[in-house]
């Protein structure tokens, strides 16, 4: 366990209550984030069923008996720990503790035990729709491992100039950055290095291509610490100096780190996401960039990568304090270039604060 266990105590009332206020029979949460983040434990029973199982008056744990002493729940006596063996019904177990009406189902959860669930429970829909805000508001606890991940991947992009010298492939780079990241992480969740041409790829990851001075280089990298919780920041460079780049690509930078200052300073408690995104998205399109502008602002972060809330156009989730999400506008010309900002934020009463300190501004490289 990360924290103590009454933090998961705790987060556990939390969400009985909210089961309790929204009318629902329950919650069902399998393996992974969700499950870690009420428990504490990343235990995994791979095709077999475990489930945390929230309803209004009672708190179940449902495992397979060869994997229960793996749990780690021995300190969590509100959870009833009930194991089952091969050939028996765990679904009738899950369904046994929960009542009539609506059952919020774990993002995690695979379709093998779905339609199981399905099949015992009246209806059912995601509990990230239905008690959302219980995994999107961080707790102090989390935000200071997210700030500690924050600053362990600054870390990283503080050596990445050093790397990025003419001659090398986005590959070399890349393995550089792997151990890197290693060196401040427990794991690394994902290594992006796209330079010219490949940096118009906003998903493309690394390859055999050579830098050349005047090459921009789009760096998105992230890892995960020890209690599970992930970093993910991006910055652009140019092999050689900035003024190195093609003007076009200069011109650009501008725009970007325009939006990117107007979606900060427009993230407050009661903005949608969508109007959020809509903030950058204008002032990239009223430059003209458009059609460049290809993906959401962002996304949640915590135990997972990406998970709500999700910073993107027309969605109507109100953002509230204590969440935390990245900001990252991009513009990407087909073939050319690329270019992201990326930072991971958290909202505060008034505004937002980032977790990232690295310079924003085109970093410079040796030619």
């Amino acid at each position: 366990m990360t924290f103590d266990a009454s933090v998961y105590a705790d987060r556990r009332r939390k969400a009985a209550d909210l089961v309790r206020e929204r009318g629902l029979a329950g919650l069902v949460i399998g393996t992974g984030a969700e499950f870690a983040y009420l428990t504490g434990s990343w235990a995994s029973s791979h095709e077999r069923l475990t489930a945390l199982v929230i309803a209004p008056d009672a708190t179940r744990v449902v495992a397979p008996l060869t994997d229960v002493a793996s749990l780690g729940l021995e300190r969590a006596d509100d959870i009833d720990v009930v194991g089952w063996r091969d050939g028996d019904n765990p679904y009738r177990l899950v369904a046994d503790v929960l009542g009539d009406g609506m059952v919020g189902l774990g993002s995690s959860l695979t379709a093998d035990h779905v339609f199981p669930l399905q099949a015992l429970l009246p209806r059912t829909e995601l509990a990230t729709d239905a008690v959302a805000e219980l995994f999107m508001v961080k707790d102090a606890a989390e935000l200071e491992q997210i700030a500690a991940a924050g600053a362990a991947i600054d870390r990283v992009h503080e050596q990445v100039p050093a790397l990025l010298q003419p001659g090398r492939t986005e590959r070399e780079i890349a393995d550089d950055l792997t151990r890197l990241v290693l060196e401040e992480h427990e794991s690394v969740a994902f290594v992006i290095v796209g330079s010219g041409p490949n940096g118009s790829n906003p998903h493309h990851d690394f390859s055999d291509r050579v830098l050349e001075v005047g090459d921009p280089v789009v760096v998105d990298i992230g890892g995960v610490l020890a209690s599970g919780y992930q970093s993910d920041c991006t910055r652009t460079y140019v092999v050689g100096g900035k003024e190195s780049a093609p003007a076009d690509f200069r011109e650009a930078y501008a725009v970007l780190e325009d939006a990117f200052a107007a979606a900060c300073e427009a993230a407050r408690p009661g903005v949608t996401a969508g109007q959020l995104d809509a903030t950058a998205r204008n002032a990239i399109a009223d430059a003209g960039y458009g059609e460049w502008f290809t993906h959401r602002l962002g996304h949640g972060i915590g135990l997972s990568g990406h998970e709500q809330p999700f910073i993107i156009a027309g969605s109507d989730v109100v953002l509230r304090e204590g969440m935390a999400f990245s900001i990252e506008p991009g513009i990407y010309k087909p073939g050319a270039w690329g270019m992201r900002i990326e930072d991971i934020v958290w909202l505060t009463d008034t505004g937002v604060e980032t977790f990232n300190r690295t310079r924003r501004d085109l970093g410079v490289t040796g030619g």
